[in-house]
């Protein structure tokens, strides 16, 4: 299997459990009344499966953490920012609509990161076959969601 094959695979399961994500811990937050609480439950559970992947795969790597520029860590306050909004949300607003905004700014979002190389990502200049694609994409996405 090629390096490109086994990454598209990857990152589909992972978009596959966005929503599914959502839904369990939007239900978990409706169960037990506080959403806050079962986004922190849900971290609790991802730090233990990040910390034992990273034992394995890069066991000397947690010191050079220290120094680091602090903007770095800022992913993870989106993240939170993400799982509480979702939580809390998603009960209230389905979660097919919620997923389909959180996609519509991933395409957004996507596009300037790569456009304008932010963050250090490669830049990859949004074409105007590039924006008609995401701009497709954002379509599709829109598609769904019409009853």
């Amino acid at each position: 299997m090629s390096d490109t094959l086994r990454a598209a695979i990857t990152m589909l399961a992972a978009g596959i459990g966005i929503p599914v994500l959502a839904t369990l811990n939007a239900c978990l937050g409706s169960r037990i009344a506080a959403p806050a609480v079962a986004a922190t439950a849900l971290f609790a559970v991802a730090l233990l499966c990040a910390a034992c992947v990273a034992m394995v795969t890069a066991p000397g790597a947690l010191p050079r953490l220290i120094g680091q520029p602090a903007h770095l860590f800022l992913g993870g306050v989106l993240i939170a920012f993400y799982v509480l909004s979702i939580t809390w949300i998603a009960p209230r607003f389905g979660v097919g609509n919620a997923v389909f905004f959180v996609l519509l700014g991933q395409l957004i979002s996507a596009g300037l990161i790569d456009h304008f190389g932010l963050f250090g990502a490669r830049q990859q200049a949004v074409t105007l076959s590039r924006g008609a694609g995401i701009a497709l994409m954002a379509l599709g996405v829109a598609l769904t969601q019409k009853g």
